[in-house]
């Protein structure tokens, strides 16, 4: 493995900024929030989040890391500007960590930008060397994945990371699972296993509406984000909060407009989610199982619902 020293590099400016407002080695450490675009994030929920963090917040640039080594330009093209007779712009990825402040100028760090494509294990052992020289006390990731859930019943979350208890009121759906592996899931792996605390939340999108933005499933993640951690963050709830009631009234609109069989699997998913919370509080996992569609039905209602949508113009979430 190459030197992870190579794969970044400090602003000079930005470090000290972070130092002094981290209080350097008499703080008790900032919170990093690290998200990576390209990976499964169903409802665009943890895009979102980044977003809303980022959005109108002076952010100071801490470290930069080097995209033309981490980037596979042909499986994601950056966007070029052609006008008139010549290229006049080029959108750069940027993997950037950044030093933000709360509410309170309580100072945080986000490390953003599009998932490193090679050298992962060089990638995760340098976000530990960010996260051992600026004294982080705790690094948080999150992300949405589709699930058989109805969007008229809360966001539930699967907490994880061995700091799992900070993300409270909530429980694990899996015992075990084999999945795709990522950059963020690694660097949570490599950050637990040297003794670093770090914590995670996946929302549950439904499935129906994973492909579009899905602001609730945003916003019960920065709630948990700032349960955590203890970061106040009114301006971002409240931006996700007004999006998500606009949301759910048109997603109410389009199905009370729409396709009869959706409407029926969205109720038989309400009361397939009814019977298991009921059996849940009884102590029990145990409960009737509701008449749902088969997956090709349900995959077949899902392409036809797109379908309509592109073709009558966008949809719940523009």
């Amino acid at each position: 493995m190459r030197d992870p020293q190579e794969l970044y590099a400090w602003d000079p400016e930005g470090l000290a900024r972070a130092d002094e407002a981290t209080g350097g080695e008499r703080g008790a450490g900032p919170v990093l929030i690290y998200h990576f675009e390209g990976f499964i994030d169903a409802g665009e929920t943890g895009g979102q989040l980044i977003e809303e963090l980022l959005d109108g917040r002076p952010a100071t640039t801490v470290a930069r890391f080097d995209h033309d080594r981490l980037v596979d330009y042909r499986a994601r093209r950056p966007l070029m500007t052609f006008r008139r007779d010549r290229w006049t712009a080029y959108e750069t990825p940027e993997l950037t960590l950044r030093l933000l402040h709360d509410a309170t100028h309580q100072p945080f760090l986000v490390l953003s930008g599009p998932e490193p494509d090679v050298e992962w294990e060089s990638f995760a052992a340098a976000v530990r060397q960010i996260v051992e020289r600026l004294r982080v006390r705790l690094a948080v990731t999150f992300h949405g994945i589709p699930m058989g859930v109805p969007h008229t019943r809360p966001v539930g979350l699967t907490p994880h990371g061995n700091r799992a208890d900070l993300v409270r009121g909530h429980r694990g759906v899996f015992d075990e699972a084999q999945v795709p592996g990522s950059a963020a899931a690694l660097v949570e792996y490599r950050l637990a296993e040297a003794g670093h605390d770090v914590v995670g939340a996946a929302a549950h999108v439904p499935h129906y509406i994973a492909r579009s933005r899905y602001p609730d499933a945003a916003l019960v993640v920065l709630e948990a984000v700032t349960a955590a951690t203890g970061l106040v963050l009114p301006d971002a709830a409240h931006a996700l909060r007004s999006r998500a009631l606009k949301t759910q009234d048109e997603i109410e609109r389009e199905l009370a407009e729409g396709d009869s069989e959706l409407v029926a699997v969205v109720r038989g998913l309400e009361q397939q989610y009814d019977a298991l919370a009921g059996a849940a509080s009884r102590g029990s996992l145990v409960a009737e199982p509701a008449e749902l569609p088969s997956a090709e039905e349900l995959g077949e209602v899902f392409e036809r619902f797109l379908a309509e949508r592109e073709d009558g113009g966008e949809g719940p979430t523009g």
